[in-house]
């Protein structure tokens, strides 16, 4: 017995551990058939999905597995098995029926679940595709390909699993779904499993990276309208002549950036999501190590001719609106350059207006100083003369002289005076 786990764990390490081993291939033994559905799960949670397959479990009578880390659960019924996975944007259901018998050239797992239940299945339908895996044995894939040869139809077909394998689809909704044939000869059950798994993780990342494909259509009518204005504005940047042109361009300016602004912002997810969808797509493809066959498009070719031209266009959809931003935040800082030198001009005048009739006041003040002074030394010598006047009987002196010889003097204290109090106001300004 092992010694109990003593160091502290982060919370976080069991769960990232089991993400190399979340979501494995399901084996198959032998024929098979396989129905896929991906739904879009926008607005309905991980609890609503768990409760519709817990309904599952009680019309087939069976208990419900525990859901693994919330997002991975596999569901065995006899010859019959379910497999939920929970992604980010989407749901995958694989419904698996076992055919020991042979596969039956019609039908699909999806008859052998109860309809009302998948037909009830939470969310929006993506992805909708029906695979037979089928033995060499019970399907010569030679006459197959040999037919489809002939009847001229575009199908994608090929080795995989470096000749272990025949697969063959024409990527074509018919009836709601599209339609994989896997001709098995001499793969391992796992290795059967992974072949499944990757052709619907194909079909499924191929129809998720197309979902950019509306968007960036979308946002290509508006960046050629953008475009076209800014040019425009280019032109009247050239002609503009006023202060007032110019804030008006740079308004207009401003409005163009905020459109663009708003479309990136609400299309990055989607094109990052694009660009990523596109990768596992290029990734699952690499993985089934085509052998190509004669007269048909391995998947890799058929994927470079189809689905490579509708991501390319999503791809420069998304470069081209970030080059047109920073067209528009480069000519906006332009002219706000411009704007803001005029500002600046139109500052300095201000200012230089200023400095003149400040130096006007100040020469008006120092006229009014000396009124000042003239009119305090006038009301100063008539309180002299008064006072003189009021006691003659005290002296012999001529009133009008002492007031003649008082205006010198009280002129030379009121200049003093106005002169010390400038001073203290100059150093109390200048403190």
């Amino acid at each position: 017995m092992s010694a109990p786990f003593l160091l502290h764990e982060h919370p976080q390490r069991q769960r990232l551990n089991n993400e190399l081993h979340a979501r494995p291939p399901m084996a198959l033994g032998g024929p098979a058939q396989i129905s896929y559905l991906a739904m879009l799960h926008e607005g309905h949670s991980t609890e609503a999905e768990e409760a519709h397959l817990h309904q599952l479990c009680d019309r087939l009578g069976l208990p419900f597995c525990p859901v693994v880390d919330g997002d991975h659960w596999v569901m065995e019924a006899g010859d019959l098995r379910l497999k939920w996975e929970r992604h980010t944007e989407f749901s995958g259901y694989t419904f698996f029926r076992n055919c020991p018998q042979g596969v039956p050239e019609t039908g699909s797992a999806l008859e052998a679940f109860p309809a009302t239940w998948w037909q009830a299945i939470p969310g929006q339908v993506m992805v909708a595709t029906h695979v037979d895996f089928v033995a060499a044995r019970q399907k010569d894939p030679t006459p197959l390909l040999a037919e489809l040869l002939q009847s001229g139809v575009t199908v994608a077909a090929s080795q995989v699993a470096e000749g272990a394998a025949w697969v063959i689809s024409d990527f074509r909704i018919e009836a709601g779904f599209s339609r994989f044939t896997v001709i098995d000869s001499h793969l391992r059950p796992r290795q059967a499993g992974r072949t499944i798994q990757r052709l619907l993780e194909i079909e499924t990342y191929r129809m998720m990276a197309l979902l950019a494909f509306p968007v960036a259509k979308e946002v290509g009518r508006l960046l050629g309208k953008v475009e076209a204005e800014v040019a425009e504005l280019m032109t009247r940047m050239g002609e503009a002549r006023s202060p007032e042109d110019e804030r008006l361009l740079l308004a207009d300016l401003t409005r163009l950036a905020a459109q663009v602004e708003q479309s990136q912002t609400r299309t990055s997810f989607r094109f990052g999501a694009a660009e990523a969808y596109y990768r596992l797509v290029l990734q699952r493809i690499e993985e089934l190590r085509e052998v190509r066959l004669d007269g048909f498009s391995p998947i890799r070719e058929f994927m470079d001719r189809r689905l490579a031209p509708a991501i390319n266009t999503c791809l420069s959809a998304a470069a081209r609106q970030n080059d047109a931003s920073t067209r528009i935040a480069r000519k906006s800082a332009l002219l706000r350059t411009r704007v803001d030198i005029e500002l600046e001009r139109q500052n300095q005048e201000l200012l230089t207006q200023m400095n003149r009739r400040a130096s006007l006041q100040l020469r008006l003040q120092e006229t009014v100083e000396g009124l000042s002074v003239v009119v305090l030394t006038y009301y100063g010598s008539q309180l002299v003369n008064y006072l003189a006047k009021g006691s003659k009987d005290w002296h012999h002196l001529n009133s009008d002289v002492i007031t003649a010889l008082s205006i010198p003097v009280i002129a030379g204290l009121v200049a003093w005076g106005t002169r010390r109090m400038r001073k203290k106001l100059a150093l109390h300004e200048a403190d």
